[in-house]
């Protein structure tokens, strides 16, 4: 969606119909780990991106959280607010304002609100 890339689009890119995707997306069909790599090169990403909004019940459930066993490979990645797909969004649907003056204002009033926030907060701390 981020892309403005079809269901479509993607099947074709990884050899699958739309329907395919579908049932993927909607968790009828598990993915395995080399169709999620073939999904990662179509949407021209990284694997762990489809992880990032994992739940933290979901991620201290896997085998390697239950047996207490820690492995480089496995270490999560602190949550770069701007790898997270909200972000994204954002970013995307903020430069389809066309006027540049909106796109602005937009821009001060979300700095004002988090100035706001950051004063509310260092105020408890007070």
């Amino acid at each position: 969606m981020l892309l403005g890339m079809s269901q479509e689009r993607l099947g074709e890119a990884i050899g699958l119909t739309f329907q395919q995707i579908q049932k993927y997306e909607r968790g009828t069909n598990r993915v395995s780990a080399s169709r999620l790599y073939d999904l990662s090169q179509a949407l021209q990403t990284d694997m762990n991106y489809f992880f990032d909004a994992m739940p933290e019940e979901i991620a201290a459930s896997s085998v390697t959280s239950r047996s207490g066993a820690q492995s480089a490979a496995v270490v999560q990645p602190e949550q770069d607010p701007i790898s997270k797909r909200e972000t994204l969004e954002l970013v995307r649907v903020y430069y389809r304002i066309k006027r540049p003056d909106l796109r602005r204002r937009l821009f001060e009033m979300t700095k004002a609100m988090a100035a706001i926030k950051e004063s509310q907060q260092s105020e408890r701390l007070d």
